[in-house]
């Protein structure tokens, strides 16, 4: 085992003072930063309109990036199931949605010179991001991890094998950006989907979370050689840690979705009103277009259908022709 493994009982007082120095979580932190900070400074420098709140979300999904990994949370997720269950939350959900937020495509669309823009934007569309970030590719895999993170090895070796444990933790935050990449479409995007797709996915996930939720309740115990081969003599029985962390799962997770599910709701609304104009638009349009036909002509017999069937895109809507 590669890790230091705490020794004292997670208290209030040991959950602010326990913190370990993980590489791979400060090397991808420091990236991070470094890679939206240059790229914010070049937007600017072309005066683009990056908002202040963008750049505020990115850098606190950072920071949640660096409690889940270094923090109390990290120290104690190879010791209690629940802390690691929480970790999980974290990372798959808190983290990404964080960064999507700061909406780090549109930063650096607006930091790249023409040239590199339109290579950029020819990547963004290309068939592979479509199916990468298709809404049922994102969904499916936002479903899936969790299981098979906990009913297959995958659990155990990613607590044993540091390697496998920094690769893991990455791959849930990436996992996470885009599912909610796809899903807000806060930023471009090779394909926009209407929102009210993403609110029916979002309910087949609930029910997918909570049967997840009732297996590690109910089911046997998962990683139980490597909990006892822990010897801790404090904190809850290995029954009880793994009831709690399925609430964590199921419970914490659906209320953290909560702020999704209400952009989800803002972004339908906004598609609806957008669509609603349009079609007024259209209407006015060929409102006028008709009024100038019969100013122009008024000696001509009126037809005998209402105005508006002239027009095939209208006459289809409305069910003529």
């Amino acid at each position: 085992m590669t890790f230091i493994l705490p020794t004292e009982p997670l208290t209030w007082t040991m959950a602010w003072r326990a913190w370990h120095f993980d590489i791979a979580a400060a090397l991808c932190a420091v990236l991070l930063a470094a890679g939206y900070g240059w790229a914010l400074s070049r937007a600017r420098r072309h005066r683009s309109d990056i908002s202040a709140a963008w750049v505020s979300c990115f850098f606190i999904g950072i920071g949640c990036w660096v409690l889940a990994c270094m923090s109390a949370i990290g120290v104690y997720a190879h010791a209690l199931f629940w802390m690691r269950a929480l970790q999980v939350v974290v990372l798959l959900l808190v983290v990404p949605f964080f960064l999507t937020l700061g909406r780090p495509v549109t930063v650096v669309r607006s930091a790249l010179r023409p040239a590199a823009l339109a290579g950029f934007d020819r990547a963004v569309s290309s068939a592979p991001a479509q199916i990468l970030t298709h809404p049922l590719t994102t969904s499916l895999a936002m479903l899936a991890t969790p299981w098979l993170l906990y009913l297959t090895p995958w659990y155990t070796a990613s607590l044993t094998n540091g390697p496998l444990g920094a690769a893991t933790r990455t791959l849930l935050a990436l996992i996470g950006f885009a599912y909610f990449y796809a899903r807000l479409q806060v930023d471009p995007v090779p394909r926009k989907y209407p929102q009210l797709i993403s609110l029916l996915i979002s309910v087949a996930e609930t029910i997918g979370d909570g049967v997840l939720g009732l297996v590690l309740w109910q089911g046997p115990l998962v990683a139980s050689a490597y909990y006892l081969a822990l010897h801790r003599s404090w904190g809850p029985d290995l029954r009880t840690d793994q009831t709690i962390g399925a609430g964590v799962l199921w419970i914490l997770g659906d209320v953290l979705g909560l702020p999704f599910l209400l952009l989800l709701m803002r972004a339908l609304s906004a598609d609806d009103k957008a669509h609603a104009a349009q079609i007024d638009a259209e209407l006015d349009q060929a409102a006028q277009s008709s009024s100038a036909a019969d100013a122009a002509a008024p000696d001509d017999s009126a037809p005998s259908a209402l105005w508006w069937e002239n027009d095939p895109q209208l006459r289809d809507r409305f069910g003529r022709g």
